[in-house]
């Protein structure tokens, strides 16, 4: 039987535990998608300068498991007496970073792969057809390629988001107190593992499909203004002169 006693007195710690869960998550996505949108287009890029590189990085980090990479940045690192002696060690002996950094580079080659597949979805001759009408490259990303990649990215860059959250469980293997150390630290405490992991079990369940359930009405929303914009402009074709009705 549950002893719902010991499950009551673990939820407060084991909240304290998911603020640290959120923050963690919070910065690695960060982190991950301002690296993942150059990677991106360094990926789906002509030159074999940009796109080897781009390609090569991907393929390494999402063929290593996280465990390993928060390993390296953590343990790894600091055996080097230039990165001991830098200005950088206090940020690489401190596990907080060391797993953001870690859990980042590996977001971003994980959502670079999202982005570069969403932006080859975009149809070349919305692009062509922009260029036509004298946008520059960037006015062309901003107001053609972006907002339609965003809108096939989506789907996949939701997982990514909730993968990511259930990875910050690495950073009790580092002796952070997320929400997965924190419960480590109750069994230690209770000798009841059953009781406090169900808990904690329950915790990541409610945050991931929570944010699951946002996160899937705002693609509903986006993608009804995307087709509230497309009748908008089949209405309004006939009135535009040179034309033709169809």
């Amino acid at each position: 039987m549950l002893d719902f006693s010991i499950m009551a007195d673990a939820f407060p710690n084991l909240l304290k535990g998911a603020g640290m869960t959120g923050r963690l998550s919070i910065l690695i996505l960060l982190l991950g998608m301002m690296l993942a949108v150059p990677l991106a287009y360094a990926r789906n890029a002509q030159s074999v300068w940009l796109h080897g590189p781009a390609s090569i990085y991907i393929l390494v980090i999402r063929g290593i498991p996280s465990l390993l990479q928060v390993f390296i940045v953590y343990y790894g690192l600091g055996q080097f007496g230039f990165v001991r002696n830098s200005a950088l060690w206090p940020i690489f002996r401190d596990p907080f970073w060391c797993v953001i950094i870690a859990l980042g580079l590996n977001s971003a080659a994980y959502t670079a792969e999202i982005i570069a597949g969403a932006l080859r979805q975009v149809p070349k001759g919305l692009v062509e057809a922009a260029q036509a009408l004298g946008l520059s490259w960037f006015q062309t990303q901003r107001k053609v390629t972006i907002p339609l990649a965003v809108r096939a990215a989506l789907p996949a860059y939701e997982n990514e988001i909730i993968l990511t959250i259930k990875a910050t469980s690495l950073a009790s293997t580092i002796t952070l107190l997320d929400l997965t150390g924190a419960a480590r630290l109750e069994v230690s405490n209770t000798f009841a593992p059953y009781e406090v992991f169900l808990t904690a079990g329950a915790i990541y369940f409610c945050i991931t499909t929570g944010l699951s359930w946002l996160l899937r009405r705002f693609e509903v929303r986006l993608s009804a203004g995307h087709r509230n914009e497309e009748r908008s402009v089949k209405e309004f074709q006939p009135v535009l002169p040179g034309i033709p009705d169809h």
